[in-house]
């Protein structure tokens, strides 16, 4: 079929199997043009189909030409719907891995069930034997506990009502958005669902079973960004999960896991495209960190993680297993320009101080599209193959 964008309520509803392949070569091609990383791990990635999960899983594979196995929950083409864009991200990276000769297996299923991490752990015993690094980034809007319990995460503020100035993205122009404050049952809720629980019953359950090598790391991946987002994110429902993450790395690593959180940078994914405010800050931060030259994507982000951080001895810590990523967005310059483009903005300075156009590039390559390679008005085979798959 011919695969258009249809964009409804911040999400794309389609998405297009050579434009995925294409962000994911782009990817790759990257990580091939730096320098190779001396280390050979045998890696797991838990959400590793998009954003971070899906770089952490090429930089592993192309810069360490390491075996990986990812564990995702996609779903495939079916009549005249597409594949979700996570589905043919891991096609076309099996495709390329398997074409360089490098190890690669995926697991179809909910990253949350038992039954998802005892498959892992049999294909771990089978073929790798044991792993040597496990990374954490799973991006889920719910969970269902084992009772049938469903918990549903939600974006609000903890105490007051917020109101601030916000983008339309719908018509590209300011408005102003208010997010109210969650209950208590809200709160916990999202704390089960982006907290560090399910983090912890891996790493348990890995080391459980034997297949976690002596020297295993794993890391999980957060956000806490500036002070003019912090009522709805960091002092809001996600930031108080995100404690719980932080606080779940610092008992793994008392319990003798080596466990990391990295605090990365804002970057246009599913997740923040959703979230009052966070769109307008993330354009005018892409604005200033591209002129400051300081601007990174998700894959340049993960190969300085790789190289500079998670194998190194002198890592960027704020705090004990922290690991401070987001160091050349929190920079004061950066965050002086962002606060003074923020006061001054408005629709007709929008284009000024706010990169539009960079923030709806990155929002259309989540799902293959605006790639100049590719075309779009072409026929394309939707029905896409993970040949390595268990499902």
């Amino acid at each position: 079929m011919i695969v258009q964008p249809k964009v409804k309520n911040f999400i794309c509803t389609t998405a297009h199997p050579e434009g995925c392949r294409e962000h994911v070569y782009q990817e790759i091609q990257y990580i091939k043009s730096k320098p190779e990383l001396k280390f050979h791990q045998r890696v797991l990635v838990i959400g590793s189909s998009t954003g971070y999960g899906l770089s952490s899983r090429i930089c592993a594979a192309w810069s360490g030409n390491s075996p990986t196995i990812g564990v995702c929950y996609e779903k495939p083409a079916s009549g005249n719907r597409t594949a979700t864009a996570g589905w043919y991200n891991t096609a076309a990276f099996e495709e390329f891995a398997k074409e360089d000769g490098i190890y690669a297996r995926t697991i179809i299923g909910d990253a949350f069930s038992m039954q998802t991490k005892e498959e892992t752990i049999s294909l771990i015993r089978k073929d790798l034997g044991q792993v040597d690094l496990v990374v954490y980034s799973l991006a889920a809007p719910r969970r269902t506990m084992a009772d049938g319990t469903v918990y549903t995460s939600v974006l609000k503020t903890l105490k007051d009502p917020f109101t601030s100035k916000s983008l339309d993205l719908s018509h590209n122009v300011l408005t102003e958005s208010t997010v109210t404050p969650a209950t208590e049952e809200e709160v916990a809720a999202t704390v089960h669902v982006m907290g560090g629980e399910d983090w912890s019953d891996w790493m348990h359950a890995l080391r459980d079973a034997g297949v976690l090598s002596d020297q295993a790391r794993t890391v999980a991946y957060s956000y806490i960004g500036p002070e003019m987002t912090r009522p709805i994110y960091d002092g809001g429902t996600i930031g108080t999960a995100k404690q719980h993450l932080y606080d779940t790395a610092l008992k793994l690593h008392a319990d003798g896991i080596s466990a990391y959180v990295s605090v990365n940078k804002a970057l246009v994914t599913q997740s923040s495209s959703a979230i009052p405010i966070v769109p307008l800050y993330i354009a005018i931060l892409y604005r200033v960190m591209k002129e400051t030259g300081t601007h990174e994507n998700t894959i340049q982000q993960i190969y300085r993680l790789w190289q500079d951080q998670l194998f190194s001895s002198h890592r960027t810590t704020d705090k004990p297993c922290r690991i401070r990523l987001d160091d050349l967005e929190m920079r004061s310059d950066v965050q002086e320009k962002v606060r003074k483009s923020w006061d001054k903005i408005t629709d007709e300075t929008l284009g000024e101080y706010a990169d539009i156009e960079g923030y709806w590039e990155d929002f259309y390559h989540l799902f293959g599209f605006g790639y100049d390679h590719v075309d779009y008005d072409k026929d394309t085979e939707t029905d896409r193959k993970i040949l390595s798959s268990i499902d």
